[in-house]
């Protein structure tokens, strides 16, 4: 897994079975949560006789692709794994034809990406091809691009331009609880497909590929701001800077903008720092200018009054010729893993912040590992949200909202628990700004009050009814996913 903790298993009596990279604690390897057995899958027939064998035998199933699940989803203690990671088939199509569909239903330039392909696979295969796709970013490119991303709703810093990730998706293809191969699309298995575009991985069934369209290559304008303090805490200047970004986050998107912005301690001052990408595709450097120029303008004048306490690095606008460009430029062939942490995020809508933004920057900015991502917006507003399964609070909002905690291996489990208790707390306050809103089920507190309702909004019940027609056995289950709630915390005992 990338978080290592979700390796681990905690008894009720907080001691815990692991096996610690850090062999200088002394503590013996055990297997913790760590599946015991399972199948390295190359097609569909090998998920086909593993999730027979998992359903002859009452075995806990989970399913994994890379191990980037946030919430520990694709792994649990004692279980039998599907390991999808080697399923790494790309297929190009001049024109897809969905099953089912009539002649006239036909898209141009679609690629299928069997579950084990990762983004950096995927955007380089298109990229060959003149083409982009809507997919995640990540160091290294190593989040799966036909497996939990999209399954969870997939965002994109090219989602306002085109759509979530499911908004993108002609066809699933899956394996059910009895073995049984099903082709979703809008015309074939339609209900399916609703619940697979944004009702969650690990829930209905082993998705085996996804057909996608693709895009047109465009040039993009890229910028990019980063600064330090000299403050442990937000001081006057990043504040003033913070406050001016969400200030003008509607305008930019209007603009056509799309990106993010963190602020975080630096890792070896502890000094809270400001970075943030953004593109504009299709943009010019004069159109850039007249909008987040402004931005670069305060973060400039800042610096030069701020004494050393707030000092701007890096103030760069420059037209980029392709997305892949800058893809691979800003996210190099680097990945992390082995890290513990925990996480809060709640999506903000853009009248919340309209009406408001002094209130959302003095809410988010003492938030512990800060990331606002502007994919809202745009394309991703103009989508019915009760057309699929995704929670609907995305058609709606602006911000992806998330912060972080972490912690060393071999922390006490009481320490790690006040750690979550502030995850709480900051949860509460974020939830505040916007009430009636939702979470992203993707990137997500494991400590919701009511997951399902803050991950599927009004969606739920029908993604629960999709759910038992195709998975009548609940042999997929995962954390806070639909059907969750009819078992114990471990997912092991029926309630």
């Amino acid at each position: 897994m990338q978080g290592a903790n979700f390796e681990t298993f905690v008894f009720q009596n907080d001691t815990t079975s692991a096996c610690f990279l850090n062999t200088g604690l002394g503590i013996p390897c055990t297997q913790g949560s760590v599946p015991v057995t399972g199948v390295d899958a190359r097609n569909d027939a090998d998920v086909q006789a593993a999730v027979k064998f998992a359903a002859s035998n009452n075995l806990r199933l989970v399913v994994k692709s890379t191990g980037h699940d946030l919430s520990g989803r694709s792994t649990a203690r004692g279980s039998f794994v599907i390991w999808t990671h080697n399923m790494k088939n790309i297929t190009f199509h001049d024109k897809f034809s969905p099953q089912g569909a009539p002649p006239s239903a036909t898209h141009d330039h679609a690629i299928t990406l069997g579950a084990g392909v990762q983004w950096e696979e995927a955007y380089e295969a298109v990229n060959a091809k003149g083409r982009v796709l809507v997919g995640g970013l990540s160091a290294g490119g190593t989040v799966g691009a036909a497996s939990g991303w999209v399954l969870g709703g997939g965002h994109s810093i090219l989602s306002p331009s085109f759509g979530l990730g499911v908004d993108n998706v002609l066809q699933f293809t899956m394996i059910s609880s009895n073995g049984t191969r099903y082709a979703a699309n809008a015309h074939q298995n339609a209900d399916l497909f609703f619940a697979l575009r944004g009702g969650g991985g690990g829930t209905y069934g082993v998705v085996t590929s996804v057909t996608y369209q693709t895009h047109p290559s465009f040039p993009i304008i890229a910028a990019v701001l980063s600064a330090s303090t000299d403050s442990l805490t937000p001081n006057p200047p990043l504040q003033t800077l913070f406050n001016e970004l969400v200030r003008i986050t509607p305008n930019l998107s209007d603009a056509g903008w799309a990106g993010f912005v963190a602020v975080a301690p630096d890792t070896n001052t502890g000094a809270l720092g400001m970075s943030a990408f953004y593109i504009l595709p299709n943009g010019t450097a004069g159109r850039a200018n007249e909008t987040i120029g402004q931005l670069f303008d305060t973060a400039q004048t800042l610096s030069a009054a701020g004494n050393d306490s707030f000092v701007v690095q890096t103030a760069l606008i420059t037209p980029v010729d392709s997305f892949y460009t800058w893809y691979t430029t800003f996210f190099p062939k680097t990945s992390t893993a082995g890290t513990n942490g925990a996480l809060g995020s709640w999506l903000l809508p853009r009248d919340v912040v309209e009406q408001d933004p002094n209130r959302v920057a003095q809410t988010l900015i003492p938030l512990s590992g800060l990331t606002a991502l502007m994919v809202g917006g745009g394309a991703v507003s103009r989508v019915d949200p009760h057309a699929m399964g995704v929670n609907p609070a995305w058609r709606t909002a602006l911000l992806h909202t998330i912060f972080a905690t972490g912690w060393a291996e071999g922390t006490p489990v009481s320490d790690i628990n006040q750690l979550f208790d502030q995850v709480k707390q900051n949860m509460t306050t974020l939830r505040a700004l916007a009430p009636d809103s939702g979470a992203y089920f993707n990137e997500a507190s494991l400590f919701e009050p009511d997951p399902q309702r803050a991950f599927f909004g009004d969606n739920r019940d029908t993604l629960k009814a999709i759910k038992h027609l195709y998975d009548p056995i609940d042999l997929f289950v995962v954390k806070e996913g639909i059907g969750s709630d009819d078992w114990d915390a471990e997912l092991v005992c029926r309630l």
